[in-house]
């Protein structure tokens, strides 16, 4: 009768270790069997339309009537603003004072 082995359960450590392994052989150039995401960068830069206004993405989503997990997703570069929002967030990063006293403005009326 021949003997049953018991194959051995990866625990953690070992998982880890083999996902470091590969993502070595995958920098050097070897073929393996990484699946690999890319993320391609908005041409509209969320982020820095807001840090030129110094407000959160709470605030800058209220200011130009979004939602912030609209905003986050933007910042990440899972979603792309378009229309309006896109028009204005290029305005604010090429004069975000203007921008800041035309708001400033509004909110005060």
């Amino acid at each position: 009768m021949a003997k049953k082995v018991k194959k051995k359960k990866p625990n953690l450590t070992d998982d880890i270790r083999a996902s470091w392994e590969e993502a070595l052989r995958y920098a050097r150039g070897e073929k393996t069997g990484a699946i690999v995401h890319t993320v391609i960068p908005s041409d509209t830069d969320a982020r820095l339309a807001r840090h030129k206004l110094g407000l959160s993405q709470r605030d800058f989503a209220g200011l130009i009537g979004t939602g912030v997990g609209t905003v986050r997703k933007w910042e990440l570069g899972t979603r792309r603003p378009s229309g309006a929002a896109r028009t204005l967030i290029e305005v604010i990063k090429s004069e975000p004072k203007a921008v800041a006293r035309a708001l400033r403005k509004q909110m005060v009326s």
